[in-house]
C-alpha cells in the first residue's frame, strides 16, 4: 500500500494519542483520548483492558476524520511498559490490567531471585531485581489468584493487545515484550527458564517481531472502528521509552534521551548486550542493539503530587501556581538553602533497586518556603539522574548530552538545573511527542521509506529548539552537593525498611 503518511500510536499511562507524520518527521494531525487509572487498594494500580482499545480507536477515529486515510502507508505502536493483562481462550480479559506503577509484587522480588540464584534473572533479562517487570506480578497472580492464572490462555502487554484488536493476531514487538522481564535478552527471545518459574509457556504469549518488522494488516472490523483503511500495514513499534529514543535519534554518538514525564527516564544506545546494576537493559527500537536505561519512578508525578497534596492547589489553578513556583524556586540558590528531597515517592529503581524505598524531605527549617521545597524536588531528580548517568558512562557507554522530552522539558528551570548538575548540555527537543514519532519512525522503516529504523531516525527525528549549557560555578556547587546527597539514602535505607515493615503490619493488621 502506498501513502505519504505514517501513524504513530502512543498508548501511554493516561491517554492514547494517534499522530500522522510525514517522511521528514512533521506532525500533520492527531487524535487523542484519555485512559483512566485506578488505585483500588494501596499499591495496586490498574486499568480496564477495554479502555486501552477504546482510547486507541477513538484517537484513530479523530485522526482519520482530519486526514484522508488512503494517505496512510502504515502504523506502529508505542506503549506504556510493564503494563499487561490476562485473557481467556476467546481473547476476553479475565481481570483489569496492572500497570507499571503497581507495587503488589514487592515480596515476590526476593522470592524469585532467591529461587533462581542472586543475579540470574538480571543476567537473563537485563533487569536488576525490582518490582516493576511483569515477571514478579506473574508470580503474584500464580500464588494469590491461582484460578484466574490457570484460566489464562494469553497474557500480553499493551502493544500485543492493540495489535490483536487491529489485526486479529496475537503478536508484539520484541521492544515492547522485553520490559516485561520474561525475555532472554542476549537471544532476544522468550526465556523458557523464566516462563517456567511462573507457570507460563510460549503458547500463552504473543509472537515476537523485531522493531520495524511487519506484523500484519488492519482487519475490516478494526477499520470500521477506527477509520483506518483495511489492509493498512501494522508495523512493530516498541515501549514508549525506547520509541522516544528513536524519536530523538539516540543512535547519534554520546547522546541520551531524557523523558521528564510522569517518571524521569533516560537512555543511551549500545550495540552490544551488557547488564549492570547501574542501569536496566532494553531492546532498542532500532536496527538491533540495546538501550541502557535509568529510571526515577517519579517526575511530573511528583510535581503534581506536591501541588495537590502538599500545597492543596485546586486543579484549575495549578498552571498559574506552577509558574509562581518556578519563579520562586529560580530565586533560591543551589542546594535550596540546605534542603534536600529524595524523590522515592514510588520506590526506587536506579540506582538502589529498593522496592521499599520512600520519599524523604530532609533539612527543613522554619526559614524554608514553598520555593525551596519545589527547587529541592527538581534538584533531587537531577542529582539522581547524575548518579545514574555517571554510572552508565563508567561502563563504557559515554553520555555527552541529553535531549529532553516530556512535559517537564518545557521548564527552563528544570532543564538548567539538570545541565548544571550533570555537567552535560540539555537540548530541548522540537518534538513534544517523541514516543509517537519513534513509533512512526519504525513504521516508516517497515513500509520501506528508509533502509532501516536507524536511517529513518536520522531523517525524521526532532531537532533541538533550545540548548541549556552547564554553568561552571553552578556545576562546581552541585558536585559538592552530590557528595553529600549520595550518602543520604544509604544512611537511612535500613531505618526506612523498618518503617515500611511497620506500615505493612498496620495495613495487614
Amino acid at each position: 500500500m502506498t501513502g505519504d503518511l505514517v501513524i504513530g500510536i502512543d498508548s501511554s499511562t493516561t491517554a492514547c494519542k494517534a499522530i500522522a507524520w510525514t517522511p521528514d518527521g512533521h506532525a500533520v494531525a492527531e487524535g487523542r483520548a484519555p485512559i483512566v487509572l485506578a488505585n483500588p487498594r494501596p499499591g495496586w494500580f490498574e486499568q480496564e483492558v477495554e479502555d486501552w482499545w477504546t482510547s486507541c480507536a477513538t484517537a484513530l477515529r479523530q485522526l482519520t476524520q482530519k486526514i484522508d486515510p488512503s494517505r496512510v502507508a502504515g502504523l506502529a505502536i508505542s506503549n506504556q511498559r510493564e503494563t499487561f493483562a490476562q485473557f481467556d481462550a476467546h481473547g476476553r480479559p479475565l481481570r483489569p490490567g496492572t500497570t507499571w506503577l503497581d507495587e503488589r509484587a514487592a515480596q515476590q522480588v526476593p522470592e524469585l531471585n532467591g529461587e533462581l540464584g542472586e543475579g540470574t534473572i538480571h543476567r537473563i533479562c537485563g533487569k536488576p531485581a525490582d518490582l516493576t517487570p511483569c515477571l514478579y506480578r506473574c508470580r503474584w497472580f500464580q500464588h494469590h489468584m491461582p484460578d484466574m492464572w490457570a484460566r489464562t490462555a494469553m497474557t500480553s502487554e499493551v502493544h500485543g493487545y492493540l495489535v490483536h484488536k487491529l489485526t486479529g493476531e496475537w503478536a508484539t514487538s520484541i521492544a515492547s515484550a522485553d520490559p516485561m522481564g520474561l525475555l532472554d535478552l542476549a537471544r532476544m527471545d522468550w526465556s523458557d527458564r523464566l516462563l517456567a518459574t511462573v507457570g507460563l509457556n510460549r503458547g500463552k504469549l504473543p509472537r515476537l517481531v523485531a522493531p520495524g518488522g511487519k506484523i500484519g494488516v488492519v482487519s475490516r472490523q478494526a477499520a470500521a472502528e477506527t477509520g483506518v483503511r483495511p489492509g493498512t500495514s501494522v508495523i512493530a513499534g516498541g515501549g514508549d521509552g525506547q520509541c522516544a529514543g528513536a524519536g530523538v535519534n539516540v543512535f547519534a554518538p554520546a547522546r541520551a534521551y531524557i523523558n521528564l514525564g510522569t517518571a524521569v527516564v533516560s537512555g543511551s544506545y549500545a550495540g552490544h548486550y551488557a547488564h549492570d546494576r547501574a542501569f536496566r537493559t532494553l531492546v532498542a527500537v532500532g536496527d538491533g542493539g540495546y538501550i541502557y536505561e535509568s529510571c526515577i519512578r517519579t517526575g511530573t508525578f511528583l510535581v503534581n503530587w506536591i501541588m495537590q497534596e502538599l500545597f492543596a492547589v485546586p486543579a484549575g489553578e495549578q498552571g498559574a501556581m506552577l509558574a509562581k513556583l518556578e519563579a520562586e524556586a529560580a530565586a533560591v540558590p543551589v542546594g535550596s538553602d540546605g534542603l534536600a528531597v529524595v524523590p522515592y515517592w514510588s520506590a526506587c529503581m536506579t540506582p538502589w533497586w529498593d522496592s521499599n524505598a520512600r520519599g524523604v524531605i530532609a533539612g527543613l527549617t522554619s526559614s524554608h518556603r514553598r520555593g525551596h521545597v519545589y527547587r529541592a524536588m527538581l534538584e533531587g531528580l537531577a542529582l539522581e539522574q547524575t548518579i545514574s548517568s555517571n554510572s552508565i558512562a563508567a561502563t563504557g557507554s559515554p553520555i555527552g548530552e541529553f535531549v529532553a522530552i516530556g512535559g517537564g522539558a518545557a521548564s527552563d528551570l528544570w532543564c538548567q538545573i539538570l545541565a548544571d548538575c550533570t555537567g552535560r548540555a540539555v537540548h530541548r527537543s522540537a518534538t513534544v511527542e517523541a514516543s509517537s514519532l519513534g513509533a512512526a519512525i519504525a513504521a516508516a522503516a517497515g513500509v520501506g521509506w528508509y533502509d532501516g529504523v536507524n536511517a529513518a531516525a536520522d531523517a525524521m527525528a526532532g531537532r533541538p529548539v533550545k540548548t541549556f549549557e552547564p554553568e561552571p560555578a553552578a556545576h562546581a556547587r552541585y558536585q559538592e552537593l552530590l557528595a553529600i546527597y549520595r550518602d543520604l539514602w544509604p544512611a537511612v535505607s535500613a531505618w526506612n525498611a523498618r518503617l515500611a515493615a511497620f506500615a505493612q503490619d498496620e495495613r495487614n493488621g
